[in-house]
């Protein structure tokens, strides 16, 4: 079986449309984890004021000011490198979940 695809080959409008939205996905993914994660983080429903103070404070803002944003920037770039595209996009959104998790079991 032949391989269709060379390395040579240049990307068509169709596969830039398709890393774009994924891109723009990543970027909006990237958004709601540093907004929402830390504020999932806090909130207590049994607290007088609705807001726990985490024991890992430091740790919660380290990750979702640096780790975010950081993995955000890195997986739009990867996925428009010559050899990135859906590959580091996907992995960019797992490291994202896995930071949502890691925020979310940083604040109980």
């Amino acid at each position: 079986m032949a391989n269709t695809h060379t390395t040579g080959s240049r990307r068509t409008p169709l596969d830039w449309a398709g890393l774009t939205a994924l891109a723009m996905l990543v970027l909006v993914t990237g958004g709601l984890v540093a907004t929402f994660g830390p504020l999932l983080a806090i909130a207590c429903d049994t607290c007088q004021d609705g807001v726990r103070t985490p024991h890992f404070e430091n740790a919660l803002v380290l990750v979702a000011w640096l780790g975010v944003p950081l993995t955000t920037l890195l997986t739009v770039a990867g996925i428009f490198l010559p050899r990135g595209g859906a590959k580091a996009g996907g992995i960019g959104l797992g490291v994202l979940t896995v930071l949502m998790v890691t925020l979310l079991a940083l604040g109980q």
